[in-house]
């Protein structure tokens, strides 16, 4: 008997869906908790306040790295 591979079955684009959902998920549950570790440094002293502009900017970038890492490692580039 011949054992069918993952790319023979067909039909799987809601396989790929489900996988882009969950690194898209854990990108931003990664950036979130990064983002809270750089306000609470920021606003340590208590003379500093922390904007959401700060915020979504450090979310943003760090969602960035986050994307760039999961890019090399799964691309193969490291």
């Amino acid at each position: 008997m011949k054992f069918l591979t993952l790319l023979e079955v067909g039909n799987l684009g809601g396989l790929i869906v489900m996988i882009i959902i969950i690194f898209l998920l854990v990108a931003l549950f990664i950036s979130f908790i990064i983002t809270m570790i750089v306000k609470v440094s920021y606003e340590w002293k208590g003379d500093k306040k922390f904007s959401k502009k700060q915020f979504w900017q450090t979310m943003l970038i760090s969602l960035l790295l986050c994307g760039l890492v999961s890019g090399a490692i799964c691309g193969g580039g490291l």
